[in-house]
């Protein structure tokens, strides 16, 4: 087993991962959410009680005037569950009305009691649904999300196709997120994506845009889970294994600013779970509001060894794969 770092790694294949020009606001919103899932990085749950206050909304708000990203991705957590959530969008749309927003939904709770404003509020706001919907079966669905979750994740999506999303002529925009059930990479994102639309329309009438793959990252509460069954280590190993150089420029760290539910900087929502600040430890603390956007750029990306998980096989990051192939180099035993 090797011991090779992230950092050395990058080194030995000519690379400096530095941040480019930002394009894409990402906000956590806090770790409130209706569900406890055995993958969730971010720890979440019913119970936490961390989450975005009026106050860090519109400090962001105001250095988004004068900074308005084409991008603004909402994620937790579950977005939608913080107070002032129609606050943030509204407010967005008034700043910037042609802002792509996007909210990270985990469909379950578009069929709780007291959100049944939500589909109508988000079809409404022209708003980029991306769902978390990690098998189209529901004996794995509910293994990783809790009983039940995989009925009420239909419904939700059967609700967000009557709202228009995903039909045909339509420009409301619905993608599934499909990360393992367990220690392994994820499958040929197409592959993928051809059998979800078939199952998906077959058995429930669901249309949706795009399947996105995601790698799950060895932390927070996965990485409990890894270290629990004894195959943390060789987890690592296999991302270390299926590490891919063409994924590199691609990384959403490059040009994502992550912002934490008090403001902070991460290049990432991984690293912001993580603690590990924009900028290393001189940085640490520091808020949205504090910086400009050229003070970003060209800054060198915190790196972990959980950021091979970004890099094996055809990659990955909040849009899914990186790469199409991945390299006949970079395929991992037995994939």
């Amino acid at each position: 087993m090797t011991s090779d770092s992230f950092a050395s790694r990058l080194a030995r294949e000519g690379h400096r991962l530095q941040r480019s020009r930002t394009r894409i606001l990402q906000l956590n919103l806090g770790k409130l959410c209706n569900l406890t899932c055995s993958h969730c990085h971010v720890n979440a749950g019913p119970a936490r009680r961390e989450i975005i206050t009026r106050e860090t909304i519109d400090r962001i708000l105001h250095w988004f005037e004068s900074n308005p990203l084409p991008v603004v991705d909402l994620t937790g957590g579950a977005p939608e569950m913080v107070p002032d959530f129609r606050y943030l969008i509204s407010r967005l749309r008034e700043i910037s009305p042609d802002v792509h927003i996007i909210d990270r939904c985990n469909l379950t709770i578009l069929v709780e009691k007291g959100y049944e404003w939500l589909p109508g509020f988000l079809a409404d706001h022209r708003i980029e649904v991306v769902a978390s919907m990690p098998c189209y079966s529901p004996e794995n669905v509910n293994q990783q999300r809790g009983d039940g979750v995989f009925d009420n994740s239909i419904r939700g999506l059967q609700i967000l196709n009557q709202c228009g999303y995903a039909r045909p002529g339509s420009d409301l925009k619905l993608h599934l997120v499909y990360n393992p059930v367990g220690d392994f990479l994820p499958g040929p994102q197409k592959d993928l994506e051809k059998d979800y639309k078939t199952e998906l329309l077959n058995n429930f009438g669901i249309l949706f845009s795009d399947l996105l793959t995601i790698t799950n990252m060895p932390i927070a509460r996965f990485a409990a889970w890894l270290r629990r069954e004894g195959r943390y280590e060789s987890y690592l190993e296999l991302l270390r294994e299926s590490f891919n150089r063409a994924t590199v420029d691609g990384l959403m760290c490059r040009d994502t600013v992550s912002v934490s539910w008090e403001g902070e900087l991460y290049d990432c929502d991984f690293n912001q779970m993580l603690g590990l600040p924009m900028g290393g430890e001189s940085w640490r603390g520091r808020k949205l509001w504090e910086v400009t956007l050229s003070e970003m750029e060209f800054m060198d990306v915190c790196t972990g060894d959980h950021c091979f998980g970004c890099t094996a096989g055809s990659g990955s990051s909040c849009g899914g794969a990186l790469v199409e192939e991945p390299a006949m180099d970079a395929v991992s035993p037995g994939q």
